[in-house]
């Protein structure tokens, strides 16, 4: 029998070998704006012997394999039904509107997605409540609505200290630790645990004999066992333990103030050479903590070209050029270390250097710690085709925010990383025979968070801008989408089952509502003094406040008995109280525009249902085009405005009303709903397979007549 090697790479069992010593690191770190506005950092665990104790297990796997075949081949569930499919691909395209996607099919500038469409479907897809990826993707995931998979948005909020935790992953720390001088060894390993519920579709799959490789689906961090390969993605942490935290160097003394997002670091050029360090995160074996650094050197020969000088290594760099990624190997001491991998960009050398780093990334190579399953996954890929982003939101959309990088410089970073992307992906359809392969492709969502506002020339964000230069980026993006589905049908058989999916569409984002000041004005928050308060709520006054606003999805109320300073009683005041919040949103105008700020407002004791829904939003908000939650509010802040203009180059979004925003859906496959959501594809995939979805699936069968 010919056992396959990506294959093989699943059987491994970390239970064999939960007597090995591992050393993890822990490392705090301040709340980020990666993705949102904010992200959220928290701390990061690693393992130094992953790789070690992946390779002893795969070998000892393999001596038992046999074995284990055996007892596995009687012990999987059978199929309900026969069924001719043997493959099943899903090609995600985080973000792809179904608007843009008919324009530029209609224009002839898609031709791929033009054929699929009339050889086989194309539909609007119906996205989730809220309309956000970590949400709409863990729908598609598990086949079941958010209250039965508990993720109602990127953050959730700490009732005990209104701050905001990550609402996918808890990471815990180590609670015994043996000091020897001024180390301290961990004695035991912290926890980390997803906090989305239910199970995925293709565990469901696994237990009837069907292999499935997953590539950076989001939410899938940390990575769970099932009979297959997963790459996880969104909300794995950069090495600092941020969602993503670059570096910028500059010898500019005008260059100064706070950063949303970021370090800048001053530098001083000496007769043409840099010297600096690269910041890590704090030293976890030490019982005084202090950070990591590596120290290095940049030596300028002329304008364009120069030499970074690491402890162990040289790289050539040129002005306005990428790196490739360079490995940095960070010491703890006891001769142990931690890898990551960077890319740096020197944006200019006089009359004042600079330059960009980005967030460093886990080694692939090397993972500190699981970032696939089984744990040698990334080190297969990163053998195969050499070092890969793995942060689970690669492109630097607040580089750009902050102007450290320019517009072309992100392009160039996303598509480089849509590169590796795609090189995984192709592997996974020539190598898999039968099964499932699903892969997501974040760059349409990232393109269009940052370019949209370029088709818009009354953007707020395009004053000043090059708007002729930029005009044609999206469609661009979407044209290479279109390639990319080509190279994608070229490698899949008549026999494979093909669907094409986005999580939500796109609009621009015009204006920020502040919703803490608009609750504030209206009386439902009470600061202690003035009219302004800083991050995650700093002067708000909880035993007189009734409703505040925390992350993109909506308003929670402060409510006895569930937050920490409750002061709503879970009765009929709760029920009234929402509905006079509703009443009072719904009828709120943008002086500006004479336009109302939300579309509709919705009660999530009546859209949702399930075990989890006590964890939603009270109340979350729709809003019409050209509005979002603005940046300050999602984090807890409250400001003397209450709708301000967008001017950042983070300009469009799909954190509005979900019936504005649905995703794209095509397939070889004709379909038969009428109104197919990302909650059916689970289902509707098992089905395929000849496996009827389990009970408690929410999700429907769309190629079947209803």
């Amino acid at each position: 029998m010919k056992l396959r090697f990506d294959r093989f790479l699943n059987i491994k069992r970390h239970s064999l070998f939960t007597g090995i010593f591992t050393l993890f690191l822990i490392c705090s770190a301040d709340y980020s704006y990666a993705y949102i506005g904010p992200g959220a950092g928290f701390a990061l665990v690693t393992s130094f012997f992953v790789v070690f104790v992946s390779l002893v297990i795969a070998f000892v796997s393999l001596l038992i394999w046999p074995f284990r075949h055996i007892r596995w081949m009687f012990s999987r569930k059978k199929r309900d039904r026969k069924t001719d499919v043997k493959k099943v691909v899903v090609l995600g395209l985080d973000g792809m509107d179904p608007g843009i996607a008919e324009k530029f099919m209609a224009e002839g500038k898609l031709p791929n997605f033009q054929k699929l469409k009339d050889t086989g479907c194309f539909s609007r897809l119906g996205t989730t409540f809220p309309a956000v990826s970590p949400v709409a993707w863990s729908s598609f995931a598990t086949s079941v609505f958010p209250g039965k998979h508990n993720i109602f948005d990127f953050l959730t909020p700490n009732r005990n200290y209104y701050i905001a935790d990550l609402s996918s992953v808890h990471i815990g720390t180590v609670k015994r630790n043996l000091k020897i001088g001024k180390y301290k060894i961990p004695l035991g390993k912290p926890e980390i645990k997803l906090h989305r519920k239910s199970q995925t579709f293709w565990k469901v799959l696994g237990e009837y004999g069907i292999f499935s490789t997953i590539l950076r689906v989001p939410i899938t961090f940390p990575p769970e066992k099932f009979f297959g390969n997963c790459l996880s993605a969104m909300c794995i942490p950069d090495l600092k333990g941020t969602q993503g935290s670059f570096t910028y160097y500059t010898s500019d003394p005008k260059q100064t103030g706070e950063m949303y997002e970021g370090e800048r670091i001053s530098v001083e050029n000496n007769n043409g050479t840099i010297s600096s360090y690269f910041p890590g995160p704090a030293n976890p074996i030490l019982i005084e903590e202090a950070q990591l650094r590596i120290p290095f050197k940049v030596e300028m020969g002329d304008s364009d070209n120069a030499v970074l000088h690491l402890p162990d290594q040289k790289i050539k760099l040129r002005r306005g050029q990428y790196s490739d990624w360079i490995k940095l190997r960070y010491n703890l001491g006891l001769g142990m270390k931690i890898s990551g991998i960077a890319r740096v960009l020197i944006k200019s050398v006089q009359p004042h250097f600079s330059m960009y780093v980005t967030p460093i990334n886990i080694d692939p190579e090397k993972p500190v710690f699981p970032i696939s399953h089984p744990g040698i996954f990334s080190v297969y890929h990163a053998k195969l085709n050499g070092s890969f982003s793995t942060l689970g939101l690669s492109e630097d959309t607040w580089a750009l925010n902050e102007r450290i990088i320019d517009e072309d410089d992100f392009i160039k970073q996303a598509y480089d990383i849509h590169e590796e992307r795609e090189k995984m992906f192709m592997h996974a359809l020539k190598s898999t025979s039968q099964g499932l392969v699903v892969s997501v492709f974040d760059i349409t969502d990232r393109i269009q968070h940052m370019f949209i506002r370029f088709l818009y020339d009354d953007h707020p964000a395009v004053r000043d801008a090059d708007v002729k230069k930029y005009r044609n980026v999206v469609e661009d993006l979407y044209v290479n989408m279109d390639k990319l589905l080509e190279k994608t049908v070229s490698s899949i058989g008549d026999d494979t089952v093909l669907f094409v999916i986005s999580d939500h569409g796109f609009k621009p984002f015009m204006w920020g509502f502040h919703v803490n000041s608009w609750l504030h004005k209206e009386g439902y928050i009470v600061l202690k003094s003035g009219d302004e308060s800083k991050a995650w709520f700093e002067n708000v006054d909880w035993s007189r406040t009734k409703a505040y606003c925390l992350g993109m999805a909506g308003i929670y109320l402060n409510i006895k008995g569930r937050e920490a300073k409750g002061i709503v009683a879970s009765d009929g005041e709760e029920a009234e109280l929402r509905k006079e919040i509703k009443e009072k949103l719904v009828k709120f105008i943008n002086p500006a525009t004479n336009q109302p700020v939300l579309n509709d407002v919705f009660d999530s004791k009546e859209i949702f249902s399930g075990p989890y829904k006590e964890n939603a939003p009270d109340l979350i908000l729709g809003y019409n085009e050209g509005y979002r939650v603005s940046w300050d509010a999602a984090i807890g802040k409250i400001t003397k405005d209450i709708i301000e203009d967008n001017t950042k180059s983070w300009s469009a979004d799909h954190c509005i009303d979900p019936r504005l925003v649905p995703g794209v859906l095509f397939s070889n496959r004709k379909i038969k709903s009428g109104s197919p959501s990302i909650v059916d594809m689970g289902a509707t995939i098992l089905n395929l397979f000849g496996i009827k979805p389990p009970a408690y699936m929410d999700g429907k069968n769309i190629l079947e007549e209803k």
